[in-house]
């Protein structure tokens, strides 16, 4: 089996801007999904629910994204009507609950880090990336699987500094993991990159959870976050049964 996992950042990986409260903390989601499933299973549902909701047109695909869904945003108006919003948001819950996926995140304090190495740091996307990465170097060893992984694309200088972060991690491992572990289970040293026009079911799912995730293991560090709204409470509530785990070992949240 083939399993591909989808990241997703929320907050700002500049290291300068740490001493700001509202960038102090930068997250990378991952969902892992097997991609005969995503092909069959994931896409065809996400585009029937967008279809029984809003205007689409196969020439002009709905990209589901959080931010534009919360303040209905078009292609999402729709949503400003409190008995369709209600019937979507529990159609698309249903549907975040049954879904077969699992869960990877991980949440750095960029302040802290800044002042605990003082003269030597890690980038902090690349820290997170090693992170995630080894989680689901673990996940694919225990099912006896392989895997690539996809990240949306923003835009030049930034979709350079993804693929040659993932590249060094395929290339000299981390402290936990060798480089043959991450070449044996990883079918490509490249990070696949794709905008959201190209309408990626498993990109999607993950723009939709990464921001519980994070204020889930914020709040649980007793960091205050920011306000998190009913339907986010739910989200958290699901991912209970979607992050990593291994007896009662939990992979699926990182703290750094």
């Amino acid at each position: 089996m083939k399993y591909r996992i989808y990241i997703d950042e929320v907050g700002n990986p500049d290291l300068d801007s740490s001493e700001n409260p509202n960038h102090q903390f930068l997250s990378l989601t991952g969902v892992i999904i097997e991609l005969e499933y995503a092909a069959k299973t994931l896409h065809p549902q996400m585009e029937a629910l967008k279809q029984r909701y809003f205007n689409v047109h196969p020439d002009e695909p709905i990209i589901f994204h959080r931010k534009e869904m919360v303040n209905y945003k078009p292609p999402f108006e729709a949503l400003a009507d409190n008995t369709v919003r209600e019937a979507f948001d529990n159609d698309l819950l249903r549907l975040m609950r049954e879904w077969h996926y699992t869960v990877i995140s991980v949440c750095m304090d960029k302040k802290k880090h800044k002042e605990t190495y003082t003269v030597w740091r890690f980038d902090p996307y690349h820290y997170c990336l090693a992170v995630l990465l080894e989680r689901f170097m673990f996940f694919l060893k225990r099912k006896s699987a392989c895997g690539d992984a996809m990240a949306e694309s923003r835009g030049g200088k930034e979709d350079r500094r993804l693929k040659d972060s993932f590249e060094r991690l395929w290339q000299n491992g981390t402290d936990y993991v060798a480089p043959d572990e991450f070449q044996k289970y990883l079918t490509s040293k490249q990070l696949k990159v794709k905008t959201k026009a190209n309408n990626i079911a498993g990109l999607q799912l993950c723009d939709l959870i990464a921001h519980s995730s994070r204020n889930e293991i914020l709040r649980e560090q007793g960091i205050p976050t920011a306000r998190v709204l009913p339907f986010g409470e739910k989200v958290i509530n699901i991912l209970q049964d979607k992050y990593d785990r291994e007896g009662q070992r939990c992979f699926g949240k990182k703290f750094i």
